[in-house]
């Protein structure tokens, strides 16, 4: 039986208006009282999640857990008592940021606690509106964050081909680190052997739940490595469609109609 599902947030478990339809919350709740670990699984800080975790009757509960930062982070809900973290070099961090400053993007550094944006426009303003707090940047350096634990770097450009051609531009600064996409509009630079795939790896050693008893499910290709990774490896309708071919199944539902709970309802609860 699946022990642990991982599961991605943004265009995954949460629907487009940011909401988790009821169908997939009962199927989580019923996952839950057989003793399944449901793990959101994000790119996202881990103090973003607990809307969502509150939604699921996760939040502040021990022996429950979130990956985030794209598996930079592993916490344990109680408290987000943090179990596993790794980041960036503040040098690593600079060098990305001022490389950004040459392209067509909105740049964005995370910390362990905060967010921050460079040409933070409007468009990315509404789309991370309720999805979590930004402080927004006007600096052409970050000498401001030397010192601080740095866990990733990202840009933002809803133009695909525009961010692999950056990704491409800049394959002399990245060759240690992990660089993957999300939600359409990002690039995002990882410590290398950072990604949700190990981060699924590393919760299920903690957990001594065997790999093949897990679960992934996401849409992007900042899910890949942990699809890849699992037991069985799930993409949404909405999937990119470069990326589907990878996946061991394709849900019917998209994450507008409850995608999560046709993977619980069929490999868990066996009811359809």
């Amino acid at each position: 039986m699946y022990k642990i599902v991982a599961c991605d947030l943004d265009e995954t478990l949460l629907s487009d208006d940011r909401t988790i339809s009821k169908e997939n919350i009962e199927a989580i709740q019923k996952a839950k009282e057989l003793g399944v670990k449901f793990v959101p699984a994000t790119g996202r800080g881990f103090n973003t999640v607990d809307g969502t975790l509150k939604d699921l009757g996760l939040y502040d509960l021990e022996n429950e857990y979130v990956i985030s930062y794209n598996g930079g982070a592993i916490t344990e809900n109680k408290g987000s008592k943090l179990l596993h973290f790794e980041g960036i070099s503040f040098e690593k961090a600079r060098e990305l940021y001022k490389r950004g400053l040459d392209y067509d993007v909105c740049i964005h550094v995370y910390t362990k606690d905060m967010v921050y944006a460079y040409k933070y426009v409007q468009e990315e303003k509404d789309y991370l509106a309720g999805r979590m707090e930004v402080t927004e940047i006007f600096d052409d350096n970050i000498d401001f964050l030397k010192g601080q634990e740095i866990v990733k770097v990202l840009y933002m450009n809803t133009d695909y081909q525009y961010l692999k051609g950056i990704e491409n531009d800049l394959k002399e600064i990245t060759s240690d680190l992990d660089v993957s996409y999300s939600s359409n509009r990002y690039i995002e630079f990882n410590h290398q052997g950072v990604n949700k795939g190990q981060g699924l790896k590393k919760l299920a050693e903690l957990l001594h739940v065997d790999i093949k008893d897990t679960i992934a499910i996401g849409d992007n290709f900042n899910d890949l490595s942990m699809i890849k990774v699992a037991g069985l490896g799930v993409g949404v309708q909405n999937t990119v469609e470069e990326m589907k071919k990878e996946c061991d199944i394709i849900t019917k539902a998209t994450n507008n109609q409850g995608a999560i709970a046709e993977v619980i309802n069929k490999h868990i609860l066996g009811t359809n």
